[in-house]
């Protein structure tokens, strides 16, 4: 009798592609990734890349592109204005947004800033809030640096990485009716993260984005997505979503973006590629407002401040993104490594997110306390043991407004094979072994916004245990 392939791919997970083209990795010791640790004042950011075995800091513009990729840029146009570039990647991104106010950015925080500076104004923030699920750092930064006020309206089982729910990712639809009752008028829009990123890679259900489209409507307010990772979003929908299950996950993408009156994307994640984002609006007088704020600062509106090359990848990897093929690969490898860690008594976000596995780093480092910074802790150790870069997702990075202490295994997209990971497992397993071994941290010196990017530290020793 006839099975589908996929019933079968049970143990072993096939990727849905051939490797073609290699980069070697410099096999590092322990005693060099200690000295690589000292120069950088143990943070990750500042360890060169060939020093690092494997690189799971970020799922950003870290993937492998595909020969059709490498073909699109063989083709881009790099005329100035109106490249035929220009018009592939317009026409896919209105095929799967259903918008037709597009504005090509460099990344995702350019189109946060043109939002910011169209929908806030530079500097005339004070006194406005923006909810959102889980802002992440740069959308919560340049928020704030309008002197806007950001808030994280999660739901309670969002903020227990223990707790197993589907759709950990969801507004707290009572919390934004409560808000927006009190201070609709301080509020310029509302903003909601998939996958929620800052609180394990968590998705958003079909049923709460109309919930949050209702209520904006209600009070009349822009409702806008941070969609960078939308296709993993929507393969968490027809997955976990009752009546989902028979719907293409195209489909179930244009019904994210129908819900919106604009969206934000870093296509460095679901677009697949290494540079690019995508800024989008319904309105046309923010549109043109943002089109001239990208003349002024990023370029014409047809480039954004990139090659014609990478418009051309860009539109490939939004195609390529929403391949069911590939989005069963890459949840069900990342799945695999959470289990595998769940399995060794390492505690993770659970379910496993999209992107990448977040550790809690509070669990795993019982006797660090927060003030000390255990997920840096954790994060510098796994480095010294095995060469991993990971990335710190706690009071670090998200000072106040952490959720929990995090460290995040982001994934790089059709870039690391089965056995990368299983030697990640056994670098974890190995430091969790010795982790009341592992010393706090203090921060030696940081700069005003996004500390975790250029901060040192310094370590504190290890504290007596709990």
């Amino acid at each position: 009798m006839y099975k589908h392939p996929y019933t079968l791919i049970m143990k072993t997970i096939i990727e849905p592609f051939r490797i073609k083209s290699v980069e070697p990795i410099r096999m590092t010791t322990r005693e060099e990734r200690i000295e690589c640790l000292k120069k950088a004042h143990y943070n990750l950011f500042a360890i060169p890349s060939q020093d690092v075995m494997i690189d799971l800091l970020t799922d950003s513009g870290t993937g492998a592109m595909s020969s059709e990729q490498w073909a699109g840029v063989m083709r881009g146009d790099e005329s100035y204005a109106g490249a035929p570039s220009w018009f592939r990647f317009r026409d896919v991104i209105e095929n799967i947004t259903g918008m037709s106010n597009i504005l090509p950015t460099h990344q995702g925080r350019a189109s946060e800033r043109l939002l910011v500076e169209v929908m806030i104004g530079a500097g005339n923030g004070k006194g406005k809030i923006v909810p959102n699920n889980a802002h992440f750092d740069t959308t919560r930064a340049n928020i704030e640096h309008s002197g806007c006020e950001t808030i994280d309206l999660l739901t309670p089982e969002g903020q227990d990485p223990s707790t197993d729910a589907p759709f950990k990712g969801n507004m707290d639809l009572d919390a934004l009716e409560d808000l927006l009752a009190k201070r609709a008028d301080d509020i310029p829009f509302v903003m909601l993260t998939i996958t929620c990123n800052s609180i394990g890679g968590q998705p958003v259900s079909l049923e709460n984005m109309k919930a949050v489209r209702k209520i904006c409507d209600k009070y009349n307010k822009p409702f806008i997505l941070d969609a960078c990772r939308f296709a993993e979003n929507a393969w968490f929908i027809k997955q976990r979503e009752p009546g989902q299950q028979g719907r293409s996950v195209e489909d179930i993408a244009r019904e994210q973006f129908d819900l919106c009156d604009g969206s934000t994307i870093s296509a460095k994640k679901d677009g697949m590629v290494n540079i690019g984002g995508v800024l989008l609006f319904r309105d046309q007088k923010l549109f043109q407002a943002a089109s001239n704020l990208l003349i002024l600062t990023e370029g014409f509106m047809t480039y954004g401040g990139l090659a014609g090359r990478d418009l051309e990848a860009m539109a490939v990897g939004f195609e390529e993104v929403l391949c069911e093929d590939y989005l069963r690969y890459r949840i069900r490898s990342t799945e695999y490594l959470g289990e595998k860690l769940l399995e060794s008594g390492i505690n993770i976000v659970r379910p496993a997110g999209g992107h990448a596995i977040y550790i809690d780093a509070a669990d795993f480092c019982p006797h660090i306390p927060k003030e000390q910074f255990p997920g840096q802790a954790l994060a510098v150790g796994l480095y010294e043991a095995g060469g991993i870069r990971s990335c710190e997702i706690g009071s670090v990075m998200m000072g106040e407004h952490a959720h929990m202490e995090l460290v995040r295994l982001a994934i790089p997209r059709r870039t690391y094979t089965q056995s990368h990971i299983d030697y990640v497992i056994d670098i974890i397993r190995e430091v969790h072994d010795n982790a009341s071994s592992l010393p706090g941290y203090r921060i030696a010196e940081e700069p005003d916004a996004l500390r975790h990017f250029t901060a040192k530290f310094e370590q504190t020793g290890v504290p007596s245990p709990v």
